[in-house]
């Protein structure tokens, strides 16, 4: 977000002085015995002078905006307890393991469910509904992990323990998401009309080339059999753009009709989504809070994993209702009941002090997402074919290094508010948590036996046979993709933060888009390098 006022002087809230390097004491975690504490005195013990308490009366109003401006200040006092590392590293295990685990699974079913989908009669009968479904699930997923980073920040701070604010905050944030929902599912409806239009002269094959180039790239005829097909439809986990084949049946975009029914099929499914994986989400990061677990390791990359599957299925079920009613007033109707909603629901979004100002941030960094995914899909629309298994190992090398980096953004956002807040609700001791550089090593650790297990699976069922050679050299490109996410996130989160843009709002998006391409980049290499070296990884086709 964009503070309205200059931050002020403290060492402690000087987006100057808060360099992420130097986060090794920031608290971000929450705590499971003292849910309401987060001291300034164990977060930033080389901060703490007798000036604290009269430094933060000139706090930046425009920085509490966010998460509330309830904080209050207590008297510095040492913990009294400090875990070992070892604890620390546990306990981040034990929360980021089997969420990265789920959400690599969640790839193979959601792009089993596209593939089922893009078959049905009425996919078919308009074609609008297929391009469709690449530019929702892009910009709707993206606001589902903005909000679960949100509301992670929220929680870790303390804002979520206080029974008004959190009903607050949860309103103002749901109701926020059915205005972004709106405006995304119709910038949807535009976009596929667009390229409907563009699609309308060429042929079916050339069409799916056309739509890859911006999101992902290539037919399910290209790949080598209808299994490796289903799979590839999600290849790309963060940026969520699947796409099926294209529809053969001659009958391209019409006219206004199915425009409109396009779109109100858009609206109501991300509408409906919305209230469905909006509240879940809220009620996951507050469980989470309530058992002591931390929101910023689980929340985002579950957002973003059940945001494409929930999605996808209730505009799936949408369709299929609405497309019968096509040449009705029923879909116009939808349309402005929906537009009159969003109206609504911005003006009550207007009124709620913690989410007013969110109305009109978060846009660019959406937008760029969706120009930056068009060179992912040149990428694949290049080398998909050119090489063995491409398709399958993409799901890995881009899928889990983009969570990671997800989570730890999450995680520095919140100490990064935190720091600039002085949030000290109570005057309790408060446990230390874990260095950035501690959560960076962890997190890196923790991504291997995923994908070990992920790419021996594909092995044991006879989904991909290449040497022990590539198997290697991906291990070690896979480990480079963790290592550029971690970091890029890290410089993501603090360049926002200089500029005084709300990492939460902003760097998810860009953080995934940029990790497909530099993701699908890497693969490129890796099989190069193991082709080099003797190993025989180049497609039949390709030959």
């Amino acid at each position: 977000m964009k503070f309205s006022e200059s931050p002020p002087e403290s060492p402690w809230a000087s987006p100057d002085s808060i360099e992420l390097a130097e986060f090794d004491e920031v608290g971000v975690t929450s705590d499971r015995h003292h849910r309401n504490s987060f001291r300034r005195d164990s977060a930033f013990p080389d901060l703490v002078d007798e000036g604290d308490e009269e430094d933060s009366d000139g706090e930046d109003k425009g920085d509490r905006a966010l998460l509330g401006s309830h904080a209050r200040v207590v008297s510095p006092s040492p913990p009294t307890y400090k875990p070992s590392t070892w604890a620390q590293v546990r306990s981040i295990v034990i929360e980021t393991f089997p969420t990265l685990l789920l959400t690599t699974t969640g790839l193979l079913f959601t792009g089993n469910l596209l593939n089922k989908i893009s078959h049905w009669k009425a996919m078919s009968r308009v074609d609008e509904l297929i391009m469709i479904i690449p530019v929702v699930l892009n910009l709707k997923g993206n606001l589902e992990m903005n909000l679960s980073a949100r509301l992670g920040t929220a929680a870790n701070v303390g804002e979520l323990d206080k029974p008004e604010t959190r009903r607050a905050l949860i309103l103002g944030n749901l109701t926020l998401l059915q205005v972004q929902a709106a405006v995304v599912s119709f910038v949807a409806a535009c976009v596929s009309y667009v390229l409907g239009r563009i699609v309308s002269s060429q042929s079916a094959e050339q069409s799916v080339e056309v739509m890859m180039g911006n999101l992902t790239s290539l037919s399910n005829a290209t790949l080598s059999d209808n299994l490796h097909g289903r799979l590839y439809a999600r290849v790309l986990h963060e940026s969520r753009k699947p796409l099926p084949a294209l529809p053969q049946t001659g009958k391209k975009i019409s006219g206004a009709s199915e425009f409109i029914m396009v779109a109100s099929a858009a609206m109501c499914s991300t509408a409906l989504s919305s209230v469905v994986l909006g509240s879940f989400m809220c009620g996951l990061v507050v469980l989470c809070r309530r058992f002591g677990l931390d929101p910023d390791n689980i929340a985002p990359p579950v957002a973003g994993c059940l945001g494409d599957m929930v999605t996808l299925s209730i505009l799936g079920v949408v369709s299929v209702l609405q497309v019968r009613m096509v040449d009705t007033p029923v879909p116009l109707i939808l349309v402005i009941l929906l537009t009159i909603a969003a109206i609504g629901w911005t003006v009550v979004v207007r009124r709620n002090p913690h989410v007013r100002h969110l109305v009109t941030e978060g846009w660019p960094p959406l937008i760029a997402a969706m120009i930056i995914s068009s060179g992912t899909g040149l990428v694949l629309d290049a080398f998909v074919s050119r090489y063995r298994g491409f398709a399958l190992i993409a799901v890995v090398i881009t899928g889990v290094p983009g969570s990671v980096g997800a989570i730890f953004i999450s995680r520095l956002s919140t100490a990064l508010h935190a720091a600039a807040m002085v949030l000290l609700p109570s005057n309790v001791d408060h446990k230390p948590h874990p260095s950035g550089r501690l959560v960076m090593i962890t997190l890196l650790a923790v991504s291997f036996p995923i994908q070990i297990l992920f790419v021996g699976m594909l092995y044991a069922f006879g989904w991909l046979h290449l040497s022990i050679v590539f198997a290697v050299m991906e291990v070690i490109f896979f480990a480079l993709a963790v290592v550029i996410s971690l970091f890029l996130a890290q410089a993501a989160t603090n360049l926002l933060w200089k500029w005084k843009l709300d990492p939460d709002m902003y760097a998810l998006p860009l953080h995934s888009a940029f990790m497909d391409l530099v993701g699908q980049l890497l693969l490129v290499v890796c099989y190069e390098v193991a082709a080099l070296l003797g190993s025989k990884v180049r497609s039949p086709s390709a030959s």
